[in-house]
């Protein structure tokens, strides 16, 4: 359902021995390291690299893309063809004659050969390369240099120029090349296939240019590729209309639907006797999607403070015994689903973490182990999200705590470190509520702190262990940064 995928994004702007510079070289080398984040690939960016700099970020590229399904490699910057060899130039290659660019740059051949040894079934090239001709007075051959040449594509890659041959690619008037700007408009469109990903980059750059940029491509893929492929269709268990269950149609002559469409009332009277009604001959007669949206609308119940709703979440084993597993587990997707996601299937700003932690309690049994796993699954495109891809294994979340404590006895909270890293940081406009130009303290008992950690880190609260120079427990009495948070920025 998921794909790992990995990119190498190299941008060359700076460069050295008297060639043109590119301005927008590194900023469409940071842009579309940003946009392929976004999209789920794990992303290795270098900008402004030596030769050794570029021959060290290959290897290590290629070492990481037999553990990945997809390798994309991306461009920015001089690229130069010799006798029908195609180059990508470091800052400080030679442009003195054609021997020393052949010594000095980086040959695609090998690059294009290293991403094809690998086990990975898909390899995109992107090449934003031809911007000019570094070389154009000084070499007798500098037609046959201004562009990149055709190249083989082996099976399951493609090569994507930002030229046609003979062309010169635009450095753009704005932020970024006529190119990567038209890529960036079209790379993130959902369900779209990678070749018509490239028709609208193609259509787009050539009014950006006045028809005289025309990008092509060269593809041997076996099968269809997308940037971006919707939650709905990455999803077969459930339907579209589950996912996106704002458009799910209720049949009121369906008993569970019955209690779905009392559920989405928001109104205590009506949600309570709905959910104490719901019996596991109503459940067993159901189908997959009736029963993840009912997950999703008993969660939400209990949520807005539906009494019978939180009773259900925190007695689901016992409500749910005797109904099949298989069923059960749906109901539990649901619920966890809605955590994330809102009513267009849209992953959400902000997380319904109310019962959280009450959900992921449940990980403890194995029976459920199957939905936890649905929801890492589907959550691993927006792990840059997460300190910890919620429905992941976890066997301990270690919190070290900078501490001090006051003449009063309570524990001030200075810093908050996860994986070595400090992540408290003051939320938008905390300047506001300083005292005297320092930061204002909240008083703050064991059990909320631990939520806050929890329900903003994002992780089950059982798993979580503070570490300190002060031992901190049910009795200390904690003091907040106001106006602060540990959520992922």
């Amino acid at each position: 359902m998921n794909r790992k995928m990995i990119a190498l994004i190299v941008g060359n702007g700076e460069y050295q021995n008297g060639i043109t510079k590119l301005i927008n070289a590194v900023n469409d080398a940071n842009d579309m390291a940003t946009a392929l984040d976004k999209l789920g690939f794990t992303v290795i960016k270098h900008v402004d690299c030596n030769i050794e700099d570029l021959d060290r970020a290959v290897s290590s590229f290629k070492d990481s893309l037999n553990s990945n399904d997809v390798g994309l490699f991306y461009f920015a910057g001089h690229g130069i063809q010799i006798d029908g060899e195609n180059y990508i130039t470091a800052i400080n290659s030679s442009f003195i004659d054609e021997s020393s660019v052949r010594y000095t740059s980086y040959p695609l051949n090998r690059l294009i050969e290293a991403m094809d040894s690998c086990s990975n079934k898909t390899n995109l090239v992107i090449l934003d390369a031809c911007r000019d001709n570094p070389c154009e007075k000084g070499w007798a051959r500098s037609a046959k240099a201004s562009s990149l040449a055709p190249m083989f594509a082996p099976k399951g890659t493609l090569i994507a120029y930002s030229t046609s041959p003979g062309e010169i690619a635009s450095d753009g008037l704005g932020n970024n090349g006529a190119y990567t700007e038209s890529l960036l408009k079209h790379i993130n469109k959902p369900d779209i296939t990678i070749e018509d990903v490239f028709k609208k980059v193609r259509n787009s750059l050539s009014v950006v240019t006045q028809g005289k940029q025309t990008s092509w491509e060269h593809t041997s893929l076996t099968g269809d590729f997308y940037f971006n492929l919707s939650l709905g269709n990455r999803i077969d268990k459930y339907s579209k209309l589950a996912i996106a269950d704002e458009l799910y149609v209720l049949d009121s002559t369906i008993a569970c639907h019955k209690i779905i469409s009392k559920l989405k009332s928001h109104n205590w009277y009506t949600q309570n006797p709905a959910i104490n009604s719901l019996s596991s001959i109503i459940i067993s007669k159901s189908d997959d999607d009736t029963l993840f949206v009912l997950g999703r609308n008993i969660y939400q119940a209990a949520c807005g403070d539906s009494g019978s709703a939180i009773e259900y979440l925190n007695n689901f084993k016992s409500k749910v015994n005797g109904i099949p597993i298989a069923k059960q587990i749906c109901i539990l997707e649901g619920m966890l689903f809605e955590i994330f996601f809102n009513s267009k299937g849209d992953f959400r700003d902000s997380f319904k973490v109310t019962m959280f932690n009450t959900i992921f309690d449940l990980d403890i049994h194995p029976e459920f182990k199957p939905a936890f796993d649905f929801m890492a699954e589907l959550l691993l495109p927006f792990s840059n999200s997460f300190y910890i891809i919620p429905g992941k294994s976890i066997e301990d979340a270690a919190i070290e705590l900078t501490v001090k404590e006051n003449k009063k006895g309570s524990i001030l909270i200075k810093e908050v470190y996860f994986d070595g890293e400090n992540i408290l940081y003051g939320e938008k406009g905390w300047e506001k509520y300083t005292l005297d130009g320092k930061v204002s303290f909240d008083s703050m008992r064991y059990d909320t702190f631990m939520d806050k950690l929890s329900m903003e880190m994002m992780i089950p609260k059982k798993y979580i262990s503070l570490q300190s120079s002060i031992d901190i427990d049910e009795s200390s009495k904690l003091k907040f940064p106001y106006w602060h948070s540990v959520k992922r920025s």
